[in-house]
């Protein structure tokens, strides 16, 4: 019989944490719970679910101890795996990180480009902070880390705890290959043996490969041309056009740019920064998508259960968010051997790459932690654009490091979706007045 472990989720007040739960109940089988926890800093906030998922684990098994707390020795004691999706300033700061750059005609997204870098030194502290109370409490455990911006985060820890056990992962790819699958029309994305390269955010699909060893990348590549990351005419036809739909739509563009491969949507915002600015109201952006939708959603279904004091008919339901994170546990906890993409040091896998550049390729994942595959030398137009965001995210870190605006601006100049030194001072300006009590002091 497998043993039974204990999980803490850090950041249990995001409106992601139910459906985590919801997705390790689903895996009982696969992955035994003794116990789950929520940790958060603001408890006001993690209440909005707190009881809800009580609810959920009660229903499915009411054996599994349960505790949301906002003390981390009370968190971080005896735990296996620690969780851990993070959000230092909450959606209000996210709202910030996309809207000042639009100011300056610079593209506003989370995890790119300025507010990305906006949001990697908000971050840094609050991830160094978790793997500290995980280290001090609960030695032996693992942090699956995928709070954002991942590839800012993922450098920060390779400088300044590179021995903690943390694996730093991503549910981007997973959701794309959920669609390649629905493209191609298999059941599932595990019916397919897929590689990929790149950074976190900045990647590109190389082989896509049915059970039957076929090769489907051509045939995909020729689909993408036409309708990008959708599926045909029957996901052209959808009422649900949001800016996620655009987003896998503009894909077709990418493809046209570099036809040898499949490239991580993600990439438009570096590609055609002009394109993006020119289509995104300043003043309503996914962070207002999220808080409207998303957060209204989640938190009003829980207050639901919670007033019912049961789940039936509930809207929550699992994500796709989610389901990367049972799998990857399992493997530590069980040695699958199982093949996934992680974001790890690069040590000679791309062979014509920096091997301190924090690099997302597959990987085989036991109880022993990671091996990466190698992935050989790669094209001058993909190496170009890795070693240009390998060292903005190297300079963003270094400027935690130091408190160093000097370096925080040079980041800043060197993204590809800013346009000069000049605008990346106003930025920077800008930014550190909002960001005051978050960033170090910088000077």
């Amino acid at each position: 019989m497998k043993n039974k472990l204990s999980v803490v989720i850090a950041g249990g007040g995001s409106t992601y944490t139910p459906e985590i739960i919801l997705m390790l109940l689903d895996n009982l089988d696969r992955l035994p719970l003794r116990k789950i926890k929520l940790y958060d800093d603001d408890e006001a906030r993690q209440n909005k679910v707190a009881k809800a998922c009580g609810i959920l684990i009660n229903e499915k098994d009411p054996t599994i101890e349960y505790v949301a707390t906002t003390d981390p020795e009370e968190a971080y004691t005896d735990v296996d795996f620690c969780l851990a999706h993070i959000r230092v300033g909450k959606l209000p700061m996210r709202e910030l990180d996309e809207k000042i750059p639009l100011k300056h005609g610079c593209v506003g997204q989370e995890t790119c480009g300025p507010g990305g870098i906006a949001y990697g030194m908000r971050s840094i502290g609050g991830v160094l902070e978790n793997i500290d109370y995980m280290e001090k409490y609960s030695p032996h455990c693992w942090m699956l880390n995928y709070s954002n911006p991942a590839s800012i985060v993922a450098e920060a820890t390779r400088r300044l705890r590179p021995n903690s056990r943390v694996i730093n992962i991503c549910d981007m790819p997973i959701g794309m290959e959920h669609s390649i699958a629905d493209i191609v029309g298999v059941s599932s994305r595990k019916d397919l043996d897929i590689r990929y390269y790149g950074l976190n955010h900045f990647g590109w699909y190389t082989s896509i490969k049915d059970k039957s060893g076929k090769e489907l990348l051509p045939e995909l590549i020729e689909h993408m041309k036409k309708y990008g990351f959708i599926n045909g005419e029957k996901g052209m036809a959808t009422e649900n056009k949001d800016s996620w739909f655009e987003t896998n739509l503009f894909a077709k563009h990418l493809v046209a740019i570099e036809p040898t491969t499949i490239p991580n949507t993600y990439l438009k915002y570096y590609l055609y920064p002009d394109y993006v600015v020119e289509h995104t109201n300043p003043n309503y952006t996914r962070a207002n998508e999220v808080i409207d939708g998303r957060e209204t959603e989640v938190f009003s279904a829980c207050e639901e259960i919670q007033k019912n004091g049961h789940s039936k008919g509930t809207k929550l339901a699992v994500g796709i968010h989610a389901e990367f994170i049972v799998d990857l546990a399992t493997a530590l906890a069980f040695n699958t051997k199982e093949r996934m993409l992680l974001i790890v040091e690069n040590k000679g896998a791309i062979q014509n790459f920096p091997d301190d550049a924090m690099v997302e390729i597959p990987c085989i994942v036991g109880k022993d932690g990671y091996e990466p595959l190698a992935i050989g030398a790669i094209p001058a137009f993909q190496k170009g654009l890795m070693e240009q965001q390998v060292a903005v995210e190297k300079l963003v870190v270094e400027a935690w490091i130091e408190q160093s605006y000097q370096k925080l601006w040079q980041a800043l100049t060197l993204s590809q979706t800013v346009p000069s030194a000049t605008v990346a001072k106003q930025l920077l300006d800008d930014l550190m007045e909002a960001n005051k009590g978050y960033w170090p002091e910088l000077h």
